[in-house]
C-alpha cells in the first residue's frame, strides 16, 4: 500500500525501502521540509553506520537540505514522479553535495 502522508512514509515504508548495503560509509543528515499541507512539515533524516532515522524537527548544520510541497515529496516517494525530474524542473529545492544525494537514492530513501 502506497503511504499517504510523510509520517506514514517514514514510519512504514522507509523501514522497508532503506537498503543498508547501499549505505556503507554514509554519515549524512537531511534537512526536509515540506510545504503546503500540515501534513508535511519538518524532518531531519540521519543515515549513519548503515541505518537511517527520521525525526520531525531541525538541525542546525545538516549535509543536505530539500525543500519541496508535500504533494510533490508524496509523488517522488511513490514513483509518480522523478528526482531528477524533480530537481531539474524545481519542485525540489536542493543545497549540499550531489553526489551524496544521489548515494542516498540509491539506498532507497528517495
Amino acid at each position: 500500500m502506497e503511504p499517504t502522508t510523510p509520517k506514514d512514509f517514514f514510519e512504514k515504508t522507509l523501514p522497508e525501502r532503506f537498503k543498508p548495503e547501499k549505505a556503507a560509509g554514509l554519515d549524512v543528515t537531511v534537512q526536509l521540509y515540506l510545504t503546503g499541507s500540515s501534513d508535511g512539515g519538518e524532518w531531519v533524516i540521519t543515515l549513519k553506520d548503515q541505518k537511517i532515522q527520521a525525526t520531525q524537527g531541525t538541525i542546525p548544520a545538516p549535509t543536505l537540505t530539500l525543500k519541496t510541497s508535500e504533494a510533490d515529496f508524496m509523488d517522488l516517494v511513490n514513483g509518480k514522479l522523478s528526482a531528477e525530474k524533480a530537481f531539474f524542473s524545481g519542485k525540489v529545492n536542493f543545497k549540499g553535495n550531489i553526489t551524496t544525494a544521489l548515494k542516498l537514492k540509491e539506498s532507497g530513501f528517495l
